[in-house]
C-alpha cells in the first residue's frame, strides 16, 4: 500500500478537483471547510496578486482522506486526523515555513494538532472556543407557536441586519467581525453573504434573527441566531429557526446544520426540541506566541 501523503497548493481549482468529492461526502461534519473554501474560491485573487492562502489533501490510494486549509488570517481549519497524522502534518507545515496563528477542528483533531504544533515550536495552546455541532433530523415546529411571521430580508432590511450582527458579536465576544463591521467591511465579514430571515409580530416589528450560508455541497449552516435581549423568552428565536430551516430545506439542502454553545443549556435543549441532533464537538486554539518552526 502507498504511504499517506500531503498534496500541498495555493491553486483552489487544483486543490478542489482533488479534494470536493472528499469534502461533499460528509457535508455536515465538513461544513466550515466547504464554506470557507467556497468564499476563497469566490473572492479568489486576479491573476497578477499571489494566492494567499495554502491547501492540502491527505491522498492515499489515490482518495483524498483528510485536508487542511491554512487563511492569510493565520486561520488553520482541518478535517478529522488521527494523532500520528497531526503530527506529521505539523512537521511539513513548519518545514514549509508555515505559522498557524489557530487551529479549528472537532475536538480530538484540534487538540492533537494544538499538542504537535507546541511540541515541534514551542507555542504553547490556548482554547479560545468549544462547540457543539448540531444537524437537523425531522424538523419539529415549536409549540405554542408565537404570534407572527418569518420574513426573508430585503434590501430595506441591511442597517437591521447590520445592527443586530454587530450586537450578536458583541454578545459572544467576537472582536475581529466587530472591526471588519465599524470599518464598513460587511462584505468581508462572516456575515455578508449570508441569507437572513426576520420573525416578525403581527404589526411588522421584527423580533429575532437566524442567518444561513448558501446551500454548498448539499448543507447550510445556520449561523447565527440572534434576538435581542430584552426580546427573549417569548419563543421568537426557536420560530425564526424553523422558517431558516425550511428555507435551507427548500433551497434543496440535505444536511442544515448550526453550532451551539455547551455552556448554554437553553439554548442546547431548543435546537434538540426543533429537530436537531448532536453530531461531534469542536475546538479552536490560538498559539500565545509566533512559533519559530524548525525542521
Amino acid at each position: 500500500m502507498l504511504p499517506d501523503e500531503w498534496h500541498i497548493t495555493q491553486d483552489v481549482d487544483d486543490f478542489l478537483a482533488r479534494a470536493g468529492d472528499f469534502l461533499r461526502s460528509r457535508p455536515a461534519l465538513h461544513n466550515t471547510p466547504l464554506t470557507d473554501i467556497e468564499k476563497l474560491r469566490i473572492r479568489r485573487p486576479d491573476a497578477h496578486v499571489p494566492a494567499t492562502a495554502v491547501f492540502g489533501g491527505l491522498e492515499s490510494g489515490g482518495e483524498v482522506h483528510a485536508v487542511f486549509y491554512l487563511m492569510s488570517s493565520g486561520r488553520l481549519g482541518l478535517t478529522p486526523l488521527s494523532v500520528e497524522q497531526t503530527d506529521t502534518l505539523a512537521a511539513r507545515l513548519a518545514v514549509l515555513g508555515h505559522s498557524p496563528g489557530r487551529v479549528i477542528a472537532d475536538h480530538d483533531t484540534a487538540t492533537a494538532f494544538a499538542d504537535s504544533w507546541q511540541r515541534r515550536t514551542g507555542a504553547a495552546p490556548v482554547l479560545f472556543w468549544r462547540t457543539h455541532l448540531y444537524r437537523l433530523g425531522t424538523l419539529t415546529p415549536p409549540r405554542p407557536r408565537p404570534e407572527g411571521r418569518g420574513r426573508l430580508t430585503g434590501g430595506r432590511d441591511r442597517e437591521h441586519v447590520v445592527r443586530w450582527c454587530r450586537e450578536f458579536c458583541v454578545d459572544v465576544g467576537e472582536q475581529s467581525s466587530i472591526d471588519l463591521i465599524d470599518a464598513g467591511s460587511w462584505g468581508d465579514s462572516r456575515f455578508g453573504d449570508r441569507h437572513f430571515t426576520f420573525w416578525e409580530t403581527p404589526d411588522g416589528t421584527p423580533v429575532s434573527m437566524a442567518a444561513a450560508t448558501s446551500v454548498i455541497g448539499g448543507m447550510v449552516r445556520i449561523d447565527p441566531v440572534y434576538t435581542p435581549s430584552h426580546l427573549r423568552g417569548h419563543g421568537y428565536a426557536g420560530a425564526v429557526t424553523v422558517e431558516a430551516s425550511r428555507a435551507a430545506l427548500a433551497a434543496g439542502a440535505t444536511d442544515v446544520v448550526l453550532f451551539t454553545d455547551p455552556d448554554n443549556p437553553t439554548s442546547n435543549a431548543l435546537y434538540q426540541r426543533l429537530g436537531y441532533v448532536h453530531v461531534a464537538d469542536f475546538a479552536g486554539y490560538t498559539f500565545s506566541r509566533s512559533a519559530s518552526p524548525t525542521g
